[in-house]
């Protein structure tokens, strides 16, 4: 849109890159100053799910509520995206969104997490990224297609493709999201910041719409719309720095840019940087599965806590809403069995 107004702009892909950057470092810095992660609210230590989890509500809610208010005005338009479809494959998402659960509790973080860790020098994390982006693109484009393909063949045709398409649905979501936000906030207190930061975290994925869809869309020049997410992110910038002769950098990459730059410069100036490693190889091995599982379970399921729970869920789409159940389920099943085993309940 704004490039018909402004011919000094720059071209759409170049603005995308620029602007994912920018909302990129600011997720970044937030991320790593409130500790941001589904994974500490759905199987972290008992002291800390609760406080976690009013932070991660609080963004969710904030998403919701700043995608509703967007659309109204017309700043988001997310007309035929895989999110707001009615043909929904619902085995790929299910199973992709438990194995990633799962993945999320074996590398004790989801992919946003570790993002903003390896920025702050945790090898352990930066590993595990590492490899999720491989299996990622593996399964996107490579050896593991096949299984994509053959899951995702599997649809359901739904009545709608958004919940936003019933009838007073979204003011419904908007109230009752901010208000349980609002009762666990009231009830386990996180502190202040880490609540403005989880309430900044929100409004990232809505700007990421908005640009991609109609601020920064070109119509004589089209590029992908797409919001705050790492799973294609992450393929996209694993692509391009092995191939960046070939392959433009997008928006994705821009937006991994900024988280990694965001959480590196906040931990410095917090005085948070410090080189982590693997303790020993059953660790190793652990983490590793764990990557596995998310690089799979992020393509099958449509995207990871943020890509389909944050982004998605901002859109009230079907698919991003069973997305996210599905991680939340395999994240709780995961932290039980484990929670087993180091008590000694667990073979």
């Amino acid at each position: 849109m704004l490039f018909e107004m402004f011919d000094a702009l720059p071209d759409p892909r170049l603005a995308q890159l620029l602007f994912g950057l920018a909302i990129g470092a600011l997720f970044g810095v937030a991320a790593q100053v409130s500790r941001f992660c589904l994974r500490r609210a759905v199987a972290g230590d008992e002291a800390e799910r609760g406080s976690a989890g009013a932070v991660w509500l609080t963004a969710l809610a904030v998403a919701v509520a700043a995608f509703a208010g967007a659309a109204a005005f017309g700043w988001v338009d997310l007309a035929g995206h895989r999110y707001v479809t009615a043909d929904v494959p619902v085995l790929a998402i299910v199973l992709g969104g438990l194995a990633f659960g799962v993945g999320m509790v074996l590398t004790r973080g989801c992919v946003s997490r570790l993002s903003v860790l390896g920025a702050t020098g945790n090898l352990r994390a930066l590993t595990v990224v590492l490899l999720f982006a491989v299996v990622a693109h593996a399964t996107l484009k490579g050896v593991l297609s096949p299984l994509r393909t053959a899951l995702g063949a599997h649809t359901v045709e739904m009545p709608f493709g958004t919940f936003a398409a019933l009838p007073g649905a979204v003011p419904v979501a908007v109230v009752a999201l901010l208000a349980v936000a609002a009762f666990l906030v009231r009830r386990f207190r996180p502190a202040p910041l880490h609540v403005v930061m989880g309430a900044l975290i929100g409004l990232v994925p809505v700007l990421g719409w908005a640009a991609t869809s109609v601020l920064l869309q070109d119509g004589f020049e089209p590029l992908e719309v797409q919001s705050a997410a790492f799973t294609l992110p992450w393929t996209d910038t694993l692509f391009w720095i092995i191939a960046s002769t070939a392959i433009p950098a997008g928006f994705g990459t821009g937006f991994i840019g900024g988280v990694l730059g965001g959480a590196f410069l906040s931990a410095a100036l917090r005085g948070e940087l410090a080189w982590q490693s693997f303790e020993s190889p059953g660790q190793t091995l652990r983490y590793g599965a764990g990557a596995v599982l998310m690089g799979v379970g992020g393509v099958l399921a449509g995207g990871c806590t943020v890509g389909a729970g944050l982004s998605g869920v901002s859109t009230l789409g079907v698919s991003a809403v069973l997305a996210l159940v599905s991680i939340v389920s395999g994240g709780i099943a995961a932290g039980q069995v484990l929670g087993w085993r180091a008590r000694g309940h667990y073979a």
